[in-house]
């Protein structure tokens, strides 16, 4: 799927951006790699970790500019979107600022995408878009609901639109973890509340799903894997297991536990071994690509707290890298 295409990643600078760019160029042979982000800091810093393959090229960009990102789609096959204003409580203090970027950002995404014919498109989104609470969370639904209209909107068209929504990718921006190893050498960690769960999901298996979900899709689809929680509170005694903890109280937007498929979403959602697809509930579904799945119980939600799945603190550890 990947051979021979010219690949642009939107935010391509973060965490899941970086490593999106880092397992083209190890695993696969593209044309070419495009990074796209507004940061020139860390492009630069990503040219002196080495990652300035002859393949590769650097654009500064933000997707709010839609002239920017139709000249940048020039000739691009496959886009991956990770760009996003991310931080729950900025977002909830910039509200305005999180819908341009995450909504308007997104709609421009897709009409640059049908225009250039660029031929798949596959956007990152959240768990926190499952009954959001959030402006982020909000805003990421929105933008789901966006990128799979998409496909009706280039009807006719070689474009094609699906999502891929994560649980807590562990390390990266707006993770607790790297707020924990800071806290460590204080001697207290802040908790907001000893109850919270989150979907944990590593950067590896995150982006390597991330990558077969755009080789197979179809449009319209929104993947979901299936993922161990993690309790904060057994995080934060994993990485800092000398530190008291101080319950510090939720934050603005935040849940005490998160949802990766609501129980309405489930009435339309298949179960595959390692993952989910929610369907699409439109007429222009073709049921072919429901096969293997299976439809879920009457009444199933998939979340945090009532997950079958725990990760372990060794297990979080070896993840982390922390001693």
């Amino acid at each position: 799927m990947f051979s021979n295409k010219t690949i642009l990643v939107t935010g391509g600078t973060g965490s899941v951006g970086k490593k999106v760019v880092e397992t083209l160029i190890g695993k696969y042979s593209p044309k070419g790699i495009i990074v796209f982000s507004r940061d020139e800091q860390k492009q630069y810093e990503m040219r002196k970790q080495g990652l300035d393959n002859a393949c590769l090229r650097y654009r500064i960009g933000d997707i709010r500019d839609k002239e920017s990102l139709w000249r940048a789609f020039d000739g691009v096959d496959i886009v991956i979107h990770s760009a996003a204003l991310k931080h729950i409580i900025s977002c909830e203090y910039n509200p305005f600022e999180t819908v341009k970027t995450n909504v308007l950002g997104a709609q421009n995404i897709i009409d640059a995408s049908i225009d250039r014919g660029v031929e798949r498109v596959i956007a990152l989104s959240t768990d926190k878009a499952a009954n959001p609470t959030s402006i982020y969370g909000a805003t990421k639904l929105c933008a789901e609901k966006m990128f799979i209209h998409g496909n009706s909107s280039s009807s006719g068209q070689v474009t094609r639109f699906s999502a891929v929504r994560f649980g807590n990718v562990i390390g990266s921006r707006g993770s607790v973890i790297p707020l924990f190893i800071k806290q460590r050498d204080s001697g207290v960690i802040t908790v907001t509340d000893e109850k919270m769960t989150r979907f944990a999901l590593d950067h590896e298996r995150g982006v390597d799903f991330l990558l077969e979900c755009a080789k197979t899709m179809e449009g319209g689809e929104v993947f979901i894997p299936k993922l161990s929680s993690m309790r904060i509170w057994d995080i934060a005694k994993a990485i800092a297991p000398d530190c008291s903890i101080e319950i510090s109280g939720i934050q603005p937007g935040e849940k005490v536990h998160e949802c990766l498929i609501t129980v309405d979403e489930a009435r339309h959602t298949l179960e595959f071994d390692d993952h989910y697809v929610i369907g699409p509930e439109f007429p222009w579904w073709d049921q072919k690509r429901s096969e293997g799945g299976r439809p879920l119980a009457e009444g199933f939600s998939y979340t945090s707290d009532l997950n079958d799945r725990w990760l372990t603190a060794d297990r979080l550890l070896e993840i982390i890298g922390a001693p």
